[in-house]
């Protein structure tokens, strides 16, 4: 973790510097205790007065760039910077640092909760003080319309699911989005890997993800194309039913 900690420290340093924010936080595994060194993401939020300008856009792209050259954990990290007077809309969207560039989205309503229930506080005032509460009704809105629309919809390109990360965000995904339809409340990754147990999810594609996640570094073996094959078409075909049936299950 001194890899991770000393790129969080600086990162959380050199920004409240140069925009000096209202609130910094982390949400993700970060926040929910489930974090993997090297494998994980860096999921950060930091509140600012005001929206950024076109001036100090630029000045924090050149800020992320030089942090992604010298520091390695921040290859993972990823920050949406949201203004104070934006926050009540879920909609509204935000200036988010990820993947190596400075793009807009919005700050979803899982994230919103995700930070109201655990967010982890690096400066400034908690999450609960600063952002309108999620109500259950939105929260379920928010999983039912992102699991019909953008999950199901990706389940019919066959391709992407030969790739590791596409199995595991699907997985995982909908595992967790049934949780949270269920019950109304998040959960892990590590908690999705059971659930999908529970599920009857393949349990080979279960244990693949797991020890992808959570073996030792040297350990994670590595798929060969045969395995990527089937995999995928194991994965995408759990999915794509289990969607379905959630759908029809909600109606």
């Amino acid at each position: 973790m001194d890899e991770v900690d000393h790129g969080l420290d600086r990162f959380v340093s050199e920004v409240s510097t140069l925009l000096r924010p209202v609130s910094l936080w982390a949400h993700g595994s970060l926040a929910m205790g489930d974090f993997q060194p090297g494998r994980s993401d860096l999921d950060l939020i930091a509140v600012i007065e005001q929206p950024l300008s076109p001036e100090r856009t630029a000045r924090l792209t050149e800020f992320h760039e030089r942090l992604h050259r010298e520091e390695p954990a921040a290859e993972k990290l990823h920050c949406s910077y949201m203004a104070a007077t934006q926050l009540a809309d879920f909609k509204q969207i935000h200036f988010t640092w990820a993947h190596g560039s400075l793009f807009p989205r919005d700050v979803s309503p899982v994230t919103r909760r995700e930070l109201l229930q655990a967010g982890r506080v690096f400066a400034g005032r908690p999450p609960k003080d600063v952002l309108p509460d999620v109500t259950d009704a939105e929260l379920a809105d928010f999983v039912r319309d992102a699991l019909g629309g953008y999950l199901y919809k990706a389940t019919g390109w066959v391709t992407i699911w030969r790739m590791d990360i596409w199995v595991d965000f699907g997985m995982l995904t909908y595992a967790r989005s049934v949780v949270t339809l269920r019950e109304g409340r998040l959960i892990t990754k590590s908690e999705a890997l059971d659930e999908l147990s529970r599920m009857g999810a393949p349990a080979d594609v279960v244990a693949d993800i797991r020890q992808r996640r959570y073996a030792p570094d040297g350990e994670v073996r590595v798929a060969g194309l045969i395995w990527r094959l089937r995999r995928g078409m194991l994965a995408r075909n759990f999915v794509r039913k289990g969607i379905r049936r959630t759908m029809a299950e909600a109606a």
